[in-house]
């Protein structure tokens, strides 16, 4: 797993690999690729921008000019989809390590794709940090878990007073 790559399978992990270069080479970094429907399915991709600044609503509309035209000349989905663009937002992902050590301190819900430590799949907890292997979780009872990064499901930030204030400190210094 790359500190900067989200780490994606199946048909999310082909869209990625097709948009992360063009995107980075725009000052951008990919944060997640979702498809979601089947019939007319929307690819949702969520980026920052590698200044650190925040990601406005013309990054939003930058990012999908490029990648409409990426995906349209690479084509990884067979029938009509539509493509939405947004940023990570204050409660975002957890998908790259950086977010990970980024965010330490802040309270997370992770999800595990099959029972883990104590055969439980859903942690909630303080952020510790994490490597290329493992996202360390403190419990409220104090307990610390580690979790293997390729078992997790997902992983976000819950919406506390004390990260919208982080998260407006970083714009502002920004």
């Amino acid at each position: 797993m790359s500190d900067n790559r989200p780490t994606h399978t199946g048909l999310e992990g082909r869209i990625a690999g097709i948009i992360a270069a063009p995107l980075e080479a725009q000052g951008y970094e990919l944060v997640r690729v979702q498809v979601m429907g089947r019939e007319t399915p929307t690819v949702q991709i969520m980026a920052d921008r590698a200044d650190g600044a925040p990601f406005t609503l013309e990054d939003c509309e930058t990012v999908s000019h490029l990648l409409s035209a990426v995906l349209d000349v690479e084509d990884p989905i067979e029938n009509a989809w539509t493509l939405e663009v947004s940023s990570a937002g204050i409660d975002r992902p957890l998908t790259r390590t950086k977010d990970f050590n980024k965010y330490a301190g802040f309270t997370a819900k992770i999800e595990l794709a099959f029972p883990g430590p104590d055969n439980r799949k859903r942690f909630t907890g303080t952020l510790i940090g994490a490597d290329s292997e493992t996202a360390r979780l403190r419990l409220d009872d104090g307990e610390i878990v580690e979790l293997r990064r390729t078992d997790i499901r997902k992983a976000k930030l819950v919406l506390t007073d004390e990260l919208i204030a982080f998260t407006t400190q970083s714009t502002v210094t920004n």
